[in-house]
Order: structure tokens, then sequence, then C-alpha cells
């Protein structure tokens, strides 16, 4: 049986970035699930790549069925936004191990519906100020920036990510992302070691 590794980290910590790097990482011969999300599509997102993006009453439809495996619901600066995972025949971990991005609450609901031992945890974190910087440098790019809605985001955060939650959802090994290849470098060689896949090759330094 898989893994699902579930890669968390608060927003402009880099884990979406590492999340690919990590994919790049062949012998790992890890899949993706692909998440849900009712917030409007971003400049660069991809419908079926990032997200699968709805609606709230897709969201609801969803729901109803049955298929919702865990969902989050942010009150932003511009409305009701909507992130979950949906149990639609993508994740079949009697063939393979599966890397996901997700929140501690996130994590607690995978454990839940798969098993505490088909989850492996994984923590991105970073010092407030670089990560702060990060953000505002990603929303300047944006078409409209939101800027409040960036500011929000990084105050629930501090709430959802708090050290409280890391214990309640296991204490997940944290890396610290100061500098890209080496922490992505770090995180494969756990993932290695967790899902006993040794590949023979060189991982970044």
């Amino acid at each position: 049986m898989g893994k699902i590794i579930c890669l968390m980290g608060r927003s402009s910590t880099g884990k979406d970035t590492i999340f690919k790097k990590i994919l790049e990482h062949t012998e790992l011969n890890l899949r993706t699930v692909v998440p849900y999300t009712t917030r409007p599509i971003r400049a660069g997102e991809r419908d079926g790549v990032e997200y699968h993006f709805t609606d709230e009453a897709g969201f609801l439809a969803l729901k109803k069925q049955g298929k919702v495996i865990e969902d989050r619901a942010y009150e932003t600066c511009y409305g009701l936004w909507r992130y979950f995972t949906v149990d639609d025949g993508s994740i079949q971990l009697q063939e393979a191990d599966y890397l996901i991005i997700g929140t501690l609450e996130a994590c607690a609901r995978f454990r839940e519906y798969f098993g505490w031992e088909r989850v492996l945890p994984i923590m991105v974190e970073l010092e407030d100020g670089i990560l702060l910087q990060r953000a505002l440098d990603r929303e300047k790019k944006q078409k409209t920036p939101k800027y409040e809605e960036m500011c929000r985001r990084f105050l629930a955060d501090s709430v959802d990510f708090s050290e409280e939650k890391k214990r309640e959802a296991g204490n997940p090994r944290c890396f610290y992302n100061d500098d890209l290849e080496r922490c992505t470098g770090e995180i494969v060689r756990y993932i290695q070691e967790s899902t006993n896949r040794s590949a023979g090759v060189d991982i970044v330094k």
C-alpha cells in the first residue's frame, strides 16, 4: 500500500515550487491529486492543473454525493472561498504514493479517511519577514493585486499553522526553506526514507 505525502506550509513559504521540484525526482514515482477550489482562477493557473475550479453549487453537489474527503472554508475580502479534496477515483493507494498540498486540518482529515499510517505529513517553514516579502512580490504580478486579501491570508495562516495545531497534528517533520535546492533535497531524502524507496541517483545537495 502506498502513502499520501501531505506537503504543508503557510502561503508564500514556497511549498508550490517545492511541490513541483519534488515531482522532478521521477525515481520517487509519485502521483498527484488535483484539489478543488471555488476561488477565482489566478494569472498563470490552468483548470485541472493547479486546481479544479468550480463554484459553491459544484461544491455542494459533490458534498451531497459523499465525495468530499476534506474541505476548508475561508471568509475572504472577496467572499467565501473553499478548498477541498474529492474522492473522484484519482487516488489509488494500492498502486502508488501520492504527493498533495494541504493544511494541518486537511492532513488530519486524510488520516481519518485513509488511516494514520497511510499519511506522511511534511511542513515547509519560513521566517515571517521573508514570507511577507515573497507574498507581496507575488501579488504585484497579478492583473488586479489583492493586498488586503494577502494580509488576511497571512494572519489566518498564523492561526492555522500555530505550534498548538502542529502538536495536535502529531508534530509533522519541518523543513526551513531559506534555500530552495537544499530544502528540496532534504525533503526528497526524507520521502525516500519514509516510503522505503531508494533510487541510486544523485539528490540535490
